[in-house]
């Protein structure tokens, strides 16, 4: 009987933070006149432990932000790179906060980056990029991340409890089915969330935690404990592809998780990042351009697709969008509620960072 009860209260209260946001009514505003909000710098210098010298560390481009809110400031974790190496520039993830959401001021040195660590040789030459941030209830901060040797993309995780200091974990599908997956390729982990007034907050369904992953076709995973996770597999063995790109459409070359997807009333709503194809893409976009849609998921099966847009909410058309590192690009990637309003955070033409809010 009492376990009854608490079931009954955790679903009461679960109706109550879903309802706070429905999938369908976030509609986004660039806010022209701060964007972008966060640009390269060529004055700050961090003394790589690897490379036993001084590095301007976000000179080339700063891009791909984490957001989270934390003592009522917005703080980004972004990715920036430095100019040097045999990638013309090793990313490290770097700290900025605002008391607006808009404005942002900077740390000068970065929180998360390749070290002479347990982790070196994944990490080395190339980077620690494109972070995504949930909390747990604790108040520990579990980051996603990138870890690119150069040659293989494989999915991380770190924690936090202040988001200056990380302890890196690893490879996410290090402990399970012998490892077959912490060795291959793998990205954008994406840990479905609930908001919880201005936090959002890692949540379990059906006791475990899910999180989208994946940067061709969109797969699933899952936990008990946010650090390791098992994807999920079809009846053949292999992946299981939740979302798929779709010929003749705006996400017709590959998708890819977006920000931290959210729990709402609909259900789980994930903004997903997605290429339009070259050759049997749509027309009316130019080849390669990165756009953003939305598809809901079932909240009592993060497997099964409710309903998916069929167009895109979220295109490049400014300046900064259009021209930089990579052309054409919206990449989404931080999402959080501030002071009754919705912002989210993307990389611009891998080049910078700007804002859009939304209600």
């Amino acid at each position: 009987m009492r376990r009854s009860v608490m079931h009954a209260w955790t679903a009461l209260l679960l109706l109550l933070f879903v309802a706070q946001v429905k999938a369908q009514d976030l509609h986004f505003m660039k806010v022209d006149s701060v964007n972008p909000c966060l640009t390269l710098r060529s004055n700050t210098t961090f003394y790589c432990p690897v490379r036993k010298a001084g590095v301007r560390w976000e000179e080339k481009d700063v891009f791909n932000p984490a957001a989270v809110v934390r003592n009522d400031s917005v703080y980004l974790l972004y990715r920036a790179e430095d100019s040097v190496g045999r990638y013309a520039g090793t990313s490290r993830i770097g700290v900025a906060v605002s008391a607006d959401g808009l404005h942002f001021s900077r740390y000068e040195t970065p929180v998360l980056y390749p070290d002479n660590d347990a982790f070196k040789e994944y990490e080395w030459e190339g980077c620690c990029e494109d972070p995504r941030i949930v909390e747990d209830e604790q108040g520990v901060y579990y980051l996603t991340y990138t870890a690119y040797d150069g040659h293989t993309a494989r999915l991380f995780v770190a924690t936090s409890s202040d988001l200056f200091h990380w302890k890196k974990h690893g490879s996410v599908f290090r402990d399970v089915y012998n490892g077959r997956y912490a060795e291959g390729w793998s990205k954008s982990g994406a840990i479905v969330c609930r908001q919880q007034g201005d936090k959002l907050i890692a949540q379990r369904i059906g006791g475990r935690y899910w999180m989208y992953w994946g940067d061709t076709n969109i797969y699933l995973a899952h936990s008990s404990d946010l650090l390791h996770w098992t994807p999920v597999l079809a009846d053949d063995g292999g992946l299981l592809p939740v979302i798929r790109p779709r010929p003749g459409m705006f996400d017709s070359d590959l998708v890819e998780p977006g920000p931290p997807p959210l729990l709402t009333a609909e259900g789980i709503l994930l903004i997903y990042n997605s290429r339009n194809h070259p050759a049997t893409g749509d027309t009316a976009l130019p080849a390669g351009t990165y756009t953003a849609g939305r598809v809901v998921m079932d909240k009592t099966s993060p497997s099964r697709m409710i309903s998916r847009g069929s167009s895109y909410f979220f295109a490049p058309d400014k300046s900064y969008e259009l021209i930089g590192q990579v052309n054409n690009v919206c990449f989404l990637e931080g999402l959080v509620s501030f002071k009754g309003h919705w912002f989210l955070y993307y990389g611009t033409a891998d080049s910078r960072i700007a804002v859009a809010v939304g209600k």
